[in-house]
C-alpha cells in the first residue's frame, strides 16, 4: 500500500469515527435515566487543548444536566465532516443542535432551510440569511481587546504595541485595530504594528505566528496580542520569550503556557454562552441574534476575573493597571466609552 492510499485509508476511519462522536453522556448512568432534551454539540475541529472549544464542551454538559438531558459531541476535522456531522445530528432530531465557530455558516444555512423543525444554536458567528430555526450568539470581542490594549500600553516601555493575527479580514481586525486604540487611550502616543498570518493554513502555522512575533519584537514592539489560534499563539509566546517582549493570549487563560511572558487573555466565555442559548431556545425564543461582550459577562479578562491572583498572568503582579482597566470596563459597560467593531466600519 502506497503512503498516500494509507493516509486516504486513515482518514476515511477517522472520519467515521467522529462522525460517531464522542457521547459522554452515554456512559454516565444518571444520564440513562435522563428525561429532558437531548443536546448535540458540534465543532469545527477536535477539542483536544483547544480551551475555546473545551468551554464550548462544558457550557453543553452544564445545559444538559441543567435540563436532566442528555449530550453528545461530534468533533469535525475539515469541511466535508462539519457537514457530514450535520447531518447526522439531524437525523438524531435532538431538542438543540449546537454549532461552534464561523466554519459552520453556509453548512448550517443548509440544514435550517431543509430541516426548519429542528432548532439550532450558532455560537461565534451567525448565518448570512436569518431563520426562525437558527439562534445566534455572537461575541464583542472588540470590547475585550480594546481593554487589554489599555493595559499593553500602561505597561509599554517602548510605546509600540503590536498584534500577530490569523487573518486580515474584518472579523478578525477585532484583535488588531481595538487593541491599538485602547494603548492609545492609556497611554497617549502609543502606536500599533499589526501583522497576519494568512497562507494556507492560518490557524495552524505556529512557525509563522513566531516568526512575525519576532520581527515585530526587532521593531522595538513590546506588547504583542497573539490572536493566532491556540496552536499559533504558542509561537507567539515562543518568540516572547526569546525576544524579551510579552504577549497576550485569547478564548481562555493561556498564562500557564509560558509564566512570566503573558500579560492577560481576551476571554470569550463560551460556556455562559451556550447556557443562555440553549435556555433561551428551549425556552421558545427561537431566531434570535443575541450579542455578548463585556456587560452580558461573554467576554472579560483573565485579570479582571476573581481568579486573578493564581492565573500566573503577569497582570496580576500590577494592581494599579487593573484598577485602571477595571474602570475602563465600566465605562464600556455604561455606555460612556463605545469600542467601535472593527467588522462594521
Amino acid at each position: 500500500m502506497s503512503p498516500r492510499t494509507f493516509l486516504r485509508a486513515v482518514t476515511a476511519v477517522s472520519a467515521v469515527v467522529l462522525l460517531a462522536g464522542c457521547n459522554a453522556s452515554a456512559k454516565d448512568p444518571a444520564a440513562q435515566n435522563a428525561t429532558g432534551p437531548a443536546l448535540v454539540l458540534i465543532t469545527p475541529s477536535p477539542v483536544g487543548v483547544n480551551d475555546f472549544l473545551k468551554l464550548a464542551v462544558q457550557g453543553v454538559e452544564d445545559s444538559a444536566k441543567k435540563h436532566n438531558g442528555t449530550q453528545k459531541v461530534y468533533q469535525s476535522t475539515d469541511p466535508t465532516s462539519i457537514q457530514q456531522n450535520l447531518a447526522a445530528a439531524v437525523r438524531e432530531k435532538p431538542a438543540v443542535i449546537v454549532a461552534v465557530g464561523f466554519n459552520f455558516a453556509d453548512a448550517l444555512a443548509s440544514e435550517a432551510e431543509r430541516n426548519p423543525e429542528q432548532k439550532f444554536l450558532f455560537v461565534d458567528s451567525c448565518t448570512t440569511q436569518p431563520f426562525p430555526n437558527v439562534t445566534c450568539a455572537v461575541f464583542r470581542e472588540h470590547e475585550g481587546t480594546y481593554l487589554a490594549g489599555a493595559e499593553a500600553g500602561l505597561l509599554s516601555k517602548t510605546g509600540k504595541v503590536g498584534a500577530v493575527v490569523v487573518l486580515d479580514a474584518a472579523q478578525f481586525h477585532r484583535y488588531s485595530v481595538p487593541f491599538g486604540q485602547g494603548a492609545e487611550k492609556a497611554k497617549p502616543g502609543t502606536t500599533l504594528s499589526p501583522l497576519y498570518i494568512g497562507g494556507a493554513n492560518p490557524f495552524n502555522d505556529p512557525a509563522r505566528a513566531k516568526a512575525l512575533a519576532t520581527t515585530l519584537g526587532g521593531q522595538g514592539v513590546d506588547q504583542v496580542m497573539g490572536a493566532a489560534s491556540a496552536a499559533g499563539n504558542l509561537g507567539v509566546f515562543e518568540a516572547a520569550k526569546q525576544g524579551g517582549f510579552f504577549a497576550f493570549g485569547v478564548d481562555a487563560n493561556q498564562c500557564p503556557a509560558s509564566p512570566g511572558q503573558v500579560v492577560d487573555n481576551v476571554i470569550k466565555r463560551t460556556n455562559v454562552v451556550i447556557g443562555d442559548g440553549v435556555d433561551a431556545v428551549l425556552g421558545g425564543k427561537s431566531g434570535e441574534v443575541k450579542s455578548y461582550g463585556l456587560k452580558e459577562n461573554g467576554i472579560s479578562l483573565t485579570g479582571l476575573q476573581p481568579e486573578a491572583p493564581t492565573s500566573q498572568c503577569v497582570v496580576a503582579s500590577h494592581p494599579d493597571v487593573l484598577a485602571k482597566v477595571g474602570e475602563l470596563r465600566d465605562q464600556i459597560i455604561s455606555g460612556a466609552i463605545v469600542v467601535d467593531d472593527p467588522a462594521k466600519s
